[in-house]
């Protein structure tokens, strides 16, 4: 179960890594429009080669002068999706915290198990030789017994 946690630790973590991408993707965009809408006449552009989207032999630019650029700042779809892939990342990096956690209390588990099983194996041992001592004991003094008698 600690090997299976770790391996979906793992899983987690790149999927939170996955989903802070388009976070900074969208929170980039965002900025662009809130000031693009702030100062009147300012050219501002988004390069996409930064994010890959694109080789970087293209040369593709998403500029605030265009007519779809601000259709898109306008739209109540932009802030939708930034808020729905917010969501996302907090869901991933819940979901990890929850792994690191759940693979700390399996870990102190199995090590309480394992100190549990030594000390089960000690006390059967003390016990026996405590019967054995005691079984000694009262032979002995059924012997003493006998020979005072």
């Amino acid at each position: 179960f600690i090997m299976l946690t770790y391996i979906f630790m793992l899983a987690w973590l790149g999927v939170t890594a996955f989903t802070s991408l388009p976070v900074y993707m969208y929170f980039n965009l965002w900025t662009i429009c809130r000031n693009a809408t702030i100062v009147d006449g300012a050219n501002l552009c988004l390069d996409l080669r930064q994010y890959g989207i694109v080789t970087i032999g293209e040369e593709k630019k998403v500029c605030t002068t265009s007519e779809s650029f601000t259709k898109m700042c306008d739209s109540n779809e932009l802030n939708m999706t930034f808020h729905l892939f917010i969501v996302a990342l907090a869901g991933a990096g819940a979901a990890v915290i929850a792994m690191v956690h759940y693979l700390m209390v399996l870990s102190a588990n199995w090590a309480y198990v394992k100190d549990a099983c030594r000390m089960q194996k000690y006390e059967d041992i003390k016990s026996k030789e405590e019967q054995e001592l005691h079984d000694i004991h009262s032979t002995r003094s059924k012997e003493r017994l006998n020979a005072y008698t």
